[in-house]
Formats: C-alpha cells, sequence, structure tokens
C-alpha cells in the first residue's frame, strides 16, 4: 500500500481528516527534530583493547569525553564452547552451545542484543549427516522469543517447554540437523544503559532480528555448520508478527539507518522461509478486522486493566514496574481459580485472561459499530484475489467473497477435526452434511469463540495496550498509532507515532515492493479459537503473499487457541521439504 493511500484510508478512520492529517504531519516533523544532531557537534576517537573491541570516545568542541561506548566484534570465535546433550524421545541429541555472542558491534543493550548459536555434534565429525544434512546445506533455525512486544529471550534448546508440551522447537531443530541461531531482541521495556531511556520501542525488534541475520551472513566462513541461503525464522504471536516482518522486508533500505547506528554488519538480511504462529501484526488495521468479527459479542474476557501502565506525573513518562508489567502468563498462572483466573495456557507476554466476562460500555459499543463500518472499505483497497482468482471483496455490511473465504477456513479447519473422528454436532455455526462441513455462520462463531479485547482491541482510547507501549517513545510515552483513536483519546497531549514507524511495523507494506526480497516460503497458522487478533488478518497476510507469487502454507488449527509451537512435527516436515527441494534444484 502506497503512503497515499494510507493516508487516505486512514482519513476515513479518523472521521476528522484535518486533525488526523495534521497529526501524521507534525509526528514526522517532531520525529525529524528529534533525531537531527548536527554531525559537527562532535568529533570521535576510537580507542581498541586486546580482546579485539573498541571504545568509542565522543568530543564535544571543549575536548572533554562526554560518552563512552564498547564496541564489539563481529567475528564468530569457533573456540567459545560447550559441549552438551539433551534427551529427545529417549534419544541423546548432543550439539556445541556457542552462547551469548554479541551480533552487533554497537549495542545499546548487550543483554537484548546477544544470541546463542547451537549447532549437532555430528557436523565435527568427518562425513558427519544428520536427516539428509551436512554441515555445507545444513539449513539455520532462527527462534524468536518474543510475546506482546516485549524483549525476546534467547530459545534456548529445552526438552519441557511450556507451549509444545514436550521438547521446544530449539531442541527439535538440532534433532533434525538444523543449525539453531537464537537471538535475543530489544522489547518495548527495554532500557538503555542509563536506565532511563527506552531503547527497544518500534521498530528496534525488527531492527535486531535483521541484525542477527547480517551476523550469520558475515560470519558464513567462519561457521562450523549452516547454509546461510537457508535461514528460517520462527516465532508466535508478536513474535509471529516479528517472523512475519524479517520474511517480508528483506533488504529493504527503510531499516538501513536503525542497523547502522548499532553496528550491524553491512550485509543482506533476507531469508529463505518464515513460521509464524498467530502473529499480532496489521496493527494499523487490526482494530477494525477485530470488530468486524466481534461486533455485537458485547463482552470481553482480557484482564480489567491489567494492561495499563503506571504514569510519572512529574516527567509525563510511564515507568516500568513489577506490579504495573503486563502480566506474564507462565504455567503456574494458566490454571488458577476463581473469577480472576487464566482459562487458558496462553504465551508469555500475551494478555492475561479472566474467566468472569466484563461487559463493554455503551461507548465501547458505538466504536465497535464504527470500526466494522470502516473495514469494507480497506479490504477492498487490497485487490485480494483467491487462489482460483476470485476477487475477494467485503459489501458495506460486512458480507462478501471475503467474508465466504474466511469461513471456508474455518470449514476446512472443523474438517480435520470431523475426519479424526471428532463430534461437531453441538456447534451452532457450522453446518454439517453426510460428514461435511459446508457452511459456517460467522456471526453464531463469535459468540462461541468469545470476546477478548474490549472495543478497540489494540489501540486503546487510554493507551494502555501493550502495542500503545510498543509505539511509544524513548521516555516510554505510549503513543496511538491509527487516526481513530488518536480523534477519540482520553488521554490529553498524546500523539500519533510516526509514520515511518507504523510502516516498519507492518509486513504488508513491503510485499512486491521494489528493493525488497520477500521470503519465498511460508508458513502461517492461527488457530480455530484464537481471538487475540482476528483470523482475517493472517489471512490478508497469506493471500497477499500468495497473490504476489510466494509458496504460502496457511491454515487454522481445529481446537488451537493463542499459542504456537504446537505441530513441530508438522512444522519441520514443512521446513525440509522445502529444503529439500530447493536443493534438488
Amino acid at each position: 500500500m502506497t503512503l497515499k493511500r494510507y493516508i487516505l484510508t486512514m482519513l476515513a478512520v479518523s472521521a476528522l481528516s484535518m486533525p488526523f492529517a495534521a497529526g501524521i504531519s507534525q509526528a514526522a516533523a517532531n520525529d525529524a527534530a528529534a533525531q537531527a544532531v548536527p554531525a559537527s557537534t562532535a568529533d570521535t576517537a576510537v580507542t581498541n583493547d586486546a580482546q579485539g573491541t573498541s571504545t568509542v570516545i565522543a568530543k564535544a568542541k571543549t575536548g572533554h569525553a562526554t560518552a563512552r561506548q564498547k564496541t564489539y566484534s563481529l567475528k564468530f570465535d569457533k573456540n567459545a564452547y560447550t559441549k552438551e546433550t539433551l534427551k529427545l524421545n529417549g534419544e541423546d541429541v548432543a550439539f556445541r552451545a556457542y552462547r551469548n555472542i554479541v551480533y552487533v558491534s554497537k549495542p545499546v543493550s548487550v543483554e537484548a542484543e546477544s544470541m546463542s548459536i547451537f549447532i549437532p555434534e555430528a557436523y565435527f565429525k568427518d562425513g558427519g549427516t544428520v536427516n539428509g544434512y551436512t554441515k555445507k546445506t545444513a539449513p539455520i533455525f532462527l527462534p524468536n522469543g518474543v510475546g506482546g512486544y516485549m524483549p525476546g529471550e534467547i530459545k534456548e534448546p529445552s526438552a519441557n517447554d511450556r507451549m509444545s508440551g514436550g521438547a521446544n522447537a530449539s531442541l527439535v531443530a538440532l534433532s533434525k540437523g538444523y543449525v539453531v541461531a537464537a537471538p535475543a531482541v530489544r522489547g518495548r521495556t527495554t532500557a538503555g544503559t542509563d536506565g532511563v531511556t527506552y531503547v527497544g520501542k518500534a521498530p528496534a525488534l525488527i531492527v535486531d532480528y535483521k541484525a542477527a541475520v547480517r551476523y550469520l551472513r558475515h560470519n558464513k566462513g567462519r561457521l562450523p555448520a549452516g547454509d546461510t541461503g537457508k535461514i528460517i525464522s520462527d516465532g508466535t504471536s508478536a513474535g509471529g508478527a516479528l517472523s512475519a516482518l524479517l520474511g517480508a522486508t528483506g533488504n529493504s533500505r527503510d531499516y538501513e539507518a536503525d542497523l547502522k547506528a548499532i553496528g550491524a554488519a553491512r550485509e543482506r538480511d533476507d531469508i529463505f522461509a518464515s513460521q509464524a504462529y498467530c502473529p499480532i501484526t496489521d496493527l494499523d488495521h487490526a482494530d477494525m478486522a477485530y470488530e468486524w468479527m466481534f461486533n455485537g459479542v458485547d463482552e470481553a474476557y482480557q484482564s480489567s486493566g491489567a494492561m495499563m501502565p503506571r504514569m510519572n506525573p512529574a516527567a509525563g513518562a510511564i515507568l516500568p514496574d513489577a506490579e504495573d508489567k503486563l502480566p506474564m502468563m507462565g504455567a503456574e498462572s494458566a490454571a488458577g481459580t476463581g473469577d480472576d483466573a487464566a482459562v487458558t495456557d496462553r504465551p508469555d507476554n500475551a494478555p492475561t485472561e479472566i474467566a468472569a466476562a466484563v461487559p463493554l460500555t455503551d461507548a465501547q459499543k458505538v466504536a465497535s459499530r464504527q470500526l466494522k463500518a470502516l473495514y469494507p472499505a480497506y479490504i477492498n483497497s487490497l485487490n485480494l484475489k483467491a487462489a482460483d482468482g476470485q476477487a475477494l471483496t467485503l459489501e458495506k455490511d460486512g458480507t462478501g467473497s471475503f467474508a465466504d473465504y474466511i469461513k471456508s477456513v474455518y470449514a476446512a479447519s472443523a474438517q480435520t477435526a470431523l475426519d479424526a473422528g471428532e463430534d461437531l454436532s453441538g456447534l451452532d455455526w457450522l453446518t454439517i452434511e453426510d460428514g461435511k462441513a459446508v457452511d459456517v455462520d460467522l456471526t453464531k462463531y463469535a459468540p462461541w469463540a468469545t470476546r477478548l479485547k474490549a472495543t478497540p482491541a489494540f489501540d486503546k482510547f487510554d493507551l494502555s495496550s501493550g502495542e500503545n507501549d510498543e509505539f511509544g517513545t524513548t521516555a516510554n510515552a505510549p503513543r496511538h498509532f491509527t487516526g481513530f483513536s488518536l480523534t477519540r483519546s482520553t488521554q490529553p497531549g498524546t500523539s500519533l507515532a510516526p509514520w515511518e514507524d507504523i510502516k516498519r511495523m507492518n509486513p504488508l507494506y513491503y510485499i512486491g515492493q521494489k528493493g525488497v526480497k520477500v521470503a519465498p516460503h511460508w508458513r502461517i497458522r492461527h488457530g480455530a479459537k484464537d481471538r487475540d487478533t482476528c483470523l482475517a488478518v493472517p489471512a490478508i497476510l497469506a493471500l497477499k503473499l500468495q497473490d504476489t507469487g510466494y509458496d504460502v502454507n496457511f491454515s487454522s488449527p481445529w481446537g488451537k487457541g493463542h499459542a504456537g509451537d504446537y505441530d513441530l512435527a508438522e512444522l519441520f516436515a514443512w521446513a525440509d521439504h522445502i529444503c529439500k527441494a530447493s536443493s534438488k534444484k
């Protein structure tokens, strides 16, 4: 979508065109002014230490040192490893672990910009193979640990993973002969060394993920194993969005200045394939999608106020606090009791779900109707097509061929359950004839699935969502990212995030863009009972990729909610297929 089309679309969304248009211009101007630092204000000097790292000293015109930053070598050290073994299905998985490698030369957060690389031990033996791969042909699996746009931790191989119910994706990948490169990345609560500046706001997480890819390519000749032409990303929820961003934005110059600022290697950052579980993406249109699906469902199950950050009245900024952070859903809290207990096993950092529904307010009901009414124009602007070439559109009332396509995805999901012998006769939203799922009623599906998030789902009027925080300032003040919510904000003095940041967080703006290399292979999953975002959101991503000529494997697994890594056998069967088929060409 062009900038012009985006502005026109969002002007319609805001219903108050002049304030919104001014909001874009002013936000962009403010951002440019904040980042403009005259080159003449400081000189730099560099000193080197015995380990090959450097300290950059910025000097004011007075000659006094004003800041010191340690720089890191981008050369992979093949001797810094430990030998380790884990059990998987009773079998030993032996590997070498190269841990906590800083993958940029000028990190703003050493912990958040480090990664660990794990290599099957078999590749250190002459002629060693695993699953048909050699040290030269082994694909590189690149999982991220992002959830809720919080900092992503290194995904260490583990035999006990909460989401998968067994071994995690990193360990399974090693057992299949993949090299695992697991980076940490910055998130919305990452603070800099001064403890005051927040350095992980949008688009920091995708900048770091790209930098990790560039580090691997920079060390192509030094890595003991791994084919840097076969990098496969993986993530869930906001991590799924991150995986999709990496796959869709290969080599885009939009990120170049940020990559240079952190000292990323000067290499390509396109990848071979992207696996995205329930990606929380297309954020600037996700509120419309959510109400297109859930309008009329007037109770929500997200914990009331759980997302609201704590304000520092003196500084006018939000402070991170253990009591105020977005709750992390771990195994220990996923099976609580009482009205406020979480009722499903959700990913880390996902919004808390409660058992007792909270009614929508009258204002939220009005906003729901307004957002639903705006969605058809957006869908129709995308010019989406089904595999058979049929145009996928919506009528003003929200019905149409695009709605029929969404129904078909749910029907296919139900059919897999029927074929497996499940009894679905009690579902009033599903029409079954002779053992076949032949129709879906979306107006009945929505109350069956239940609404998780109150209106608006993502760009909250009170700036209380994780996404508002993600688009926040370095002073940790949240911002809006849609015209609709900006013009209805309940927080005085708030602003819209810079357009460039909104764009760089949405993969749809890059598919088909000149100068961008999109991953050729995609696997996208969104559970049939996932309502953290609407199925339309990942469906649009899949359709846009498919329409542009990319290989897309998209489905909505039956019985799954907001989760990932639940089908690792199928994931790596797909990965093996695309990797080995490519090698034969």
